[in-house]
């Protein structure tokens, strides 16, 4: 008895030694999360305090309303105009006509992925289907420049060189596999009690699959939805390349028209004086960007929580 407690004393020393090592190590692993998770909010920040304050120097020369409303973009010309309407109208049109693209394609195939692919068709169709993602987007700008145009003139004699269609459109073949991919997770994820309900009441697997499965996980398939609005509104070379840089005040979509990031991209090239009217308007642009795909996340997110399934 006189030996063990020596034994049972040390043994209690080294219990607490692990716990103290353990709990130190759970710190630093807390730290390690919080300072990442930090560091994604400080940059955010950041970058709208960036954005505000270089647009604010713009602002104290041009009203807001007259660069809301304006609608006229020539902040580089004499007389300068500041309306930015032109810039928002050829962003608005090519992200429609991505959507028109991307969406009924992505959900369709999602739904195909999910309830009717066997799992060898699976496995390998949705890795080849996200290589898309993986094409560099001026490979795309030049695929819409060079090949989906010169099949649309052949539809469309009177349609020009560049125009807001083919950039479009090639715009929603690159989200596809984004909208496709996180519908098909979310039709997955529907409970196969519902399916086996819908089967026992004599539905076939086609009313099954658009009458069930899709409206229960309608909360996820939305938020892919979103998800490819602000990939569509921020992309850049596609339409640089292919949808021309005229900004126009038009939302016909065989024009040619200028965006938001494309004039962006058109104007950054290291040119323009720093502090300079035409050096702010790019800021002033961004923010007016960063802030439209702000609002299309906080409805995605609401639209998400309004339709949310609880199984």
């Amino acid at each position: 008895m006189a030996r063990s407690l020596p034994s049972l004393a040390a043994s209690v020393q080294q219990a607490q030694r692990r716990r103290s090592v353990r709990q130190v190590q759970e710190k630093v692993i807390e730290s390690i999360l919080f300072l990442a998770a930090f560091s994604c909010v400080a940059v955010t920040i950041a970058i709208m305090v960036i954005l505000g304050v270089e647009s604010f120097g713009l602002f104290k020369q041009v009203s807001i309303v007259e660069f809301l409303t304006g609608i006229e973009w020539a902040p580089l010309f004499e007389p300068p105009k500041y309306g930015v309407l032109p810039l928002i109208s050829g962003t608005l049109t090519t992200t429609m006509v991505a959507l028109l693209v991307a969406i009924p394609l992505g959900t369709t195939i999602a739904l195909f992925l999910s309830e009717f692919a066997s799992t060898t068709v699976r496995e390998w169709a949705k890795p080849v289907l996200e290589l898309l993602a993986g094409i560099p987007t001026v490979v795309y700008g030049y695929f819409a420049l060079l090949f989906i145009t010169p099949l649309l003139q052949a539809l469309l004699p009177d349609l020009g060189g560049f125009n807001m269609l083919s950039a479009g459109m090639v715009m929603g073949i690159m989200i596809t596999p984004l909208i496709s991919s996180i519908s098909e997770d979310a039709l997955r994820s529907v409970p196969a009690e519902l399916r086996e309900g819908s089967y026992a009441t004599g539905a076939t697997r086609l009313q099954t699959a658009y009458k069930v499965v899709l409206p229960a996980a309608l909360s996820g398939v939305s938020s892919s939805y979103i998800l490819g609005i602000s990939r569509a509104v921020g992309e850049t070379m596609i339409v640089a390349i292919s949808a021309g840089l005229q900004p126009t005040l038009t939302l016909n979509p065989l024009d040619s028209a200028a965006t938001m990031t494309a004039y962006i991209v058109q104007v950054s090239l290291g040119d323009l004086p720093h502090g300079t009217t035409g050096y702010q308007t790019i800021f002033a642009v961004g923010l007016a960007l960063v802030l439209m795909t702000l609002l299309f996340n906080i409805i995605g997110h609401f639209l998400s929580k309004r339709y949310r399934e609880r199984y």
